[in-house]
């Protein structure tokens, strides 16, 4: 997949869901100068999970995850709605708020899911990727919130066994990229990487796995589990 295009050759078919109209515009435009076709554009995950029922063609969605009549939790029911129903589009949400349980019940939805902070999406690339990531079956976390979960479990014994550069690479694998994305960022050899991973695995007592949404979620959940 390129650019803003799918597998083949067509522009990504996106739908955007969220109450704040100029907020909503802006995605859009930003969707469309990356190359992506926005085909609609909704208040509510209700009409969006209406729209969803009479067009299979759609690869990705864009959604709020606080939005009308509670302005609550309705992205994520969304989301889990629709995992429920077998359906695997790419489905990216949005939050004003760095919240770590919210990324953790994302991630627990399945592939094809993502999770950012709408600050990061400012930055029309980020949003394309992230977009383009979740449309292609995989794994998109904000950086933020893997921080904030490292750090909130700096201080326990598994966490701190590791060294800098496995804590890199697990802020890296926790935000979904791949063993040679990480290599890529972290300018490592991809043996080097494997073997970093390896060793974060073996002492977060983590079951490894090649999956990489599996591995990215099995992340969060130590990362952010009670106590």
């Amino acid at each position: 997949m390129v650019g803003g295009e799918n597998s083949d050759s067509r522009p990504l078919r996106v739908a955007i869901a969220d109450d704040a109209v100029l907020l909503r515009e802006g995605i859009g435009q930003l969707l469309r100068a990356g190359g992506v076709d926005v085909v609609a554009s909704v208040d509510t995950a209700e009409q969006l999970l209406h729209l969803l029922e009479g067009d299979d063609r759609i690869d990705a969605v864009v959604l709020d995850i606080r939005m009308p009549p509670t302005h609550t939790d309705e992205g994520l029911r969304a989301l889990e709605s629709l995992r429920a129903e077998g359906s695997t589009v790419g489905v990216l949400l949005l939050s004003m708020y760095t919240t770590a349980a919210f990324a953790i019940r994302a991630m627990s939805a399945g592939s094809g899911t993502g999770y950012l902070l709408k600050d990061r999406v400012a930055d029309g690339d980020t949003l394309v990727n992230a977009v383009r990531t979740v449309a292609g079956g995989g794994s998109v976390v904000d950086p933020e919130i893997v921080q904030l979960l490292v750090s909130a479990r700096s201080s326990e014994a598994a966490v701190e066994s590791l060294s800098s550069r496995e804590i890199d690479v697990l802020r890296l694998m926790a935000e979904g990229l791949s063993n040679a994305g990480i290599a890529a960022a972290l300018h490592l050899s991809l043996r080097t990487v494997e073997s970093h991973i390896g060793h974060i695995m073996n002492k977060l007592d983590i079951e490894d796995t090649t999956e990489g949404h599996r591995r990215v979620l099995a992340v969060l959940r130590f990362l952010g589990r009670d106590g």
